[in-house]
């Protein structure tokens, strides 16, 4: 019976087989690349406001704590963004004709809430207690970064599923005293030490309840 297929069929078969294998992987690479890129994440990207707020003034500079102004953090699931009200109770005093806090005046003349971007934006699937988080210890600066030096809000972390479960199988190097919750300066000593330690005066739950699927997807 004579060859149907040339000799040369085997060598194009197996270059065809590795250069889709090399293919799939370039794609898979690309695809992780933009997975974890800026423009997605929004990691260290600075979000455009309405008003140009600077955490870095009012919180080192002014030294305002962060429930002044999200006054739900501890008891909600939401850390609550502060109303006109609470804006203008300062800046009807302090820069009061300033062009800059037009948007603020304008905002508690009207009634109308200012338009703020949401910086931390999770997914709708995902769910996300402040309170707890605060409650067992973990600072505002473990999430958001250090806010008392950005002069304009932006992400610090990709907020993404690896980087949350990343904490949840290892929480004790984010824990600190309750009472340093709210300072960004705030630096342990032994956080090796004091994580365990906090761990169990916390009590934290096992490993595996921190990373069930219905602890962040209900």
């Amino acid at each position: 019976m004579p060859q149907i297929f040339h000799r040369s069929t085997n060598t194009l078969s197996k270059i065809s087989i590795l250069s889709a294998a090399f293919v799939a992987l370039a794609l898979l690479g690309i695809f992780m690349t933009i997975d974890r890129a800026g423009f997605t994440t929004r990691k260290g990207v600075t979000m455009m406001q309405p008003i140009p707020f600077s955490h870095e003034h009012h919180v080192s500079g002014l030294g305002i704590d962060c429930r002044y102004c999200h006054t739900a953090v501890e008891q909600s699931a939401t850390a609550g963004t502060p109303p006109t009200a609470t804006c203008y109770n300062c800046h009807k005093l302090i820069w009061k004709d300033s062009p800059m806090l037009e948007p603020v005046r304008a905002s508690f003349r009207t009634g109308e809430p200012i338009h703020w971007t949401k910086v931390h934006d999770l997914p709708d699937f995902a769910y996300f207690n402040h309170s707890i988080h605060v409650a067992k210890g973990v600072g505002c600066a473990e999430c958001h970064g250090r806010v008392d030096k950005m002069a304009l809000m932006r992400s610090e972390h990709a907020l993404q599923m690896r980087w949350c479960l990343e904490c949840h199988r290892n929480p004790e190097p984010h824990l600190r005293p309750r009472d340093k919750v709210f300072d960004m300066a705030w630096k342990s000593d032994d956080q090796e030490t004091l994580g365990a330690s906090l761990a169990k005066d916390y009590h934290l739950r096992t490993t595996n309840d921190l990373t069930s699927c219905s602890t962040c997807h209900h």
